[in-house]
Order: C-alpha cells, then structure tokens, then sequence
C-alpha cells in the first residue's frame, strides 16, 4: 500500500477527460506542473453547459497547482459554463478557498502604479549603481595594468595581435566605406551653397576640417562600437554562461588579464590608424565630388587643404582615438562580466553596451570640442 502511495505521489500533474466528467490527478506542486500548464490550453474539455470537474486523483497540492486549478476553472466560467468541482481532499479544498478568498489577480490589478517621481528615482539609483560598478571595474583594470607594466613578460602579445585583427585590419572595408560616403556628402551639401558666392574652394577647409577634427575619430569609433564593443560582451558573457570565467580563476588566471587588457591594448593601437585611414579616404571622397560638382581640380583641393588646415586639427582628431578606443573596450568588457543567467542576458547586456558606447563617445566628443575651444586649439 505504501508503494502504491509512493507512486501516486510521483505522478505528474494532468487532467484526464473520461465518459464527460475531467479528472484531476497527479501531484499539482510548483515541480510537476509546467507541461500542464501547456496541456491546459490544448485541451478538449466534455461538452455541455456544465462541466463536472473530480479532483479525488490529486495526491498533492501546493499554492502553485491550487492557482493553476482556479484558473482553469475562470476560464470555463468566463466562457458561459458551469463548472462542478469535487473530489478535493479538505486540506486542498482549504487551500483553494483561501486563494480565491485573497484573489491574488484583482489585487495585483488593482495595485497602484507608482508615481512619476518614484519612477526617475529608482532610475537615478540604478544609473548610479552601475556607474559605481564601472568606475570600480576600471579601478581593477588600472591595477592589473599597472601590475603587468611592472613585469612585462606577463603581457598576452599573442591575444593584443588577434584583436588587432579582429578590430582593425578587418574593419577597414566597412569603415572605409562609410567614411567615403560621409565626404562625398559633405562635399555635396557644401557645393551647393559655396557654387552661389564662387567660393568652390573653400570646399576643401569644410571636408578637411570636418573630417580631421570630428568625423572620421567620431564614425570610426561608432562603427567599432557596433562590431568590436558588442562582440567583446558577446564573448564574456558566454564565457560567464558556460562557467569559462570561473574556470579562470579556478587555475589561477585573472580574467581582466586575459580577457580585458588585450583587447583595450588592441583597440588602443587599432583605432587610431584607423582613423588615420578614414582621414584619407573621407578627403578622398570628398575631393572626388569637388571635381565632379565644382570643377575644383585634385591638385588645386590638394593645395587648398594644405593651406587651410594646420597639424592641430591633424593631432585633435588622432588625440581622440585612443580615449574612445579605452571608453568602447571598457564598457563591451564590463558589460560581458555583468551577464547572469541565460543566453537572454547575453543579448541584452550586449545592446546595452552598444548603445552606451555610442553614448559615451559622443559625450566625451562634446566635452573635447568645448575645451579645445576653450584652449583655441
């Protein structure tokens, strides 16, 4: 008798539908009825207005299957039938009397939405909290780096190539690309301004300074951002999820050493000669569409850009690489150490890292432009 007791109780949740009366069995507990649930919805209750429900087959039940019972019952109701439920042992019939006597539903319904201010509040807090994890996470890199500098034979050269690649040499097509694209646009829209005074020379200080001072550290850096910044979270955080990192530590390597220093090593290097190659293919296109819509020779643009720009606007540009390279690797690493859980969080943590990438470059670009004002640089 025990053993047969022992089985029933092993049972998974289900309704059978026998001679028009459905009958509940199994264990209703929080661990058995996830297929139920799905069953539930899929299945073809006795016709008729009124539909007799036996729950003498339940063996147990916790607030999770009396919750699911009483839904299933709601929605026979709300579709115009009766429902006659019977068969319950006391302590389950207790149970569901006093789930339905809370009505856990109309009360979450019914629970006031906070106000506007609690909203900003609670946003502000969190903005905060992340903003003091960043600023600890770079504490830490600082620290690794400095410990690394001190012993140079510690520096993984063999990952700071690979990234290099990664970063860099592979994205030349797309960068390049973008950026031509981008000068020929200046030069088209300042062409059909500078064609009503005759000044179709001075096409060539609006797309050299242009792109020299703001456009092309500014694009280059967006477009690493999208590639390298999210495949950096993309990486850790499956590593996070597959335990890898703390595998690391397990045998003794420290992750930002392996993981983060490379790839902010890396993109420091990277970026700025790619920025330097969009300097020269953003002039270029814009040069291109100078000859085509102002009949302004290469030669002539040429010696028109050396007159008007001056090594300062050259060194802005290029000054502005690496700090953006450090904002982009910094944040796609620690937004793939911030990953928990499952693959869902990989792909939210890594748009968030996109996306405040992009932020923060543009942030620390308007913050360059007032000061190198303010110094008249």
């Amino acid at each position: 008798m025990s053993s047969q007791t022992s089985g029933a109780l092993e049972l998974d949740a289900d309704v059978e539908v026998v001679s028009g009366t459905a009958r509940c069995v199994g264990a209703w507990t929080v661990g058995r009825i996830a297929p139920l649930e799905r069953r539930l919805s899929d299945l073809r209750w006795p016709e008729g207005p009124e539909v007799a429900l036996d729950g003498s087959g339940v063996s147990a039940m916790d607030t999770a299957g009396v919750w699911l019972l009483r839904r299933a019952v709601q929605a026979l109701e709300r579709s115009g039938r009766t429902v006659c439920l019977s068969g319950l042992r006391p302590e389950h019939r207790a149970l569901l009397d006093l789930v339905s006597a809370l009505d856990i539903e109309a009360a979450i319904a019914a629970m006031p939405k906070p106000p506007l201010l609690e909203k900003v509040g609670r946003a502000a807090w969190q903005g905060a909290e992340q903003a003091a994890k960043l600023l600890s996470f770079v504490g830490e890199i600082a620290v690794v780096a400095l410990r690394s500098a001190a012993r140079p034979a510690r520096i993984r050269w063999r990952p700071v190539l690979h990234n290099i690649r990664t970063a860099g040499f592979d994205a030349l097509p797309i960068t390049g690309l973008l950026v031509f694209l981008m000068g020929v646009v200046i030069s088209y829209q300042g062409a059909e301004q500078l064609r009503r005074y005759g000044a179709n020379i001075f096409v060539a200080d609006l797309v050299g300074l242009a792109m020299l001072r703001e456009l092309s550290p500014l694009l280059t850096a967006i477009i690493v951002a999208g590639r390298s910044g999210s495949a950096y979270a993309a990486q850790i955080g499956t590593m996070k999820v597959t335990e890898e990192v703390d595998a690391l530590r397990t045998v003794g390597i420290v992750p930002i050493d392996l993981l983060v220093l490379p790839k902010i090593a890396a993109l420091a290097i990277a970026l700025p000669l790619l920025t330097v190659y969009a300097d020269v293919v953003g002039v270029a296109g814009g040069m291109l569409m100078a000859k085509t819509e102002l009949a302004v020779g290469y030669q002539d643009f040429l010696d028109r850009l050396q007159d008007a720009l001056r090594l300062s606007d050259y060194l802005v540009g290029l000054f502005k690489a690496p700090i953006f390279a450090g904002i982009i690797a910094v944040v796609g690493c620690f937004q793939g150490f911030q990953v928990s859980g499952d693959a869902e969080s990989v792909g939210r943590r890594t748009t968030v890292s996109v996306v405040q990438s992009i932020f923060l470059v543009i942030v620390a670009d308007a913050v360059f432009s007032v000061i190198f004002n303010y110094l008249g640089i």
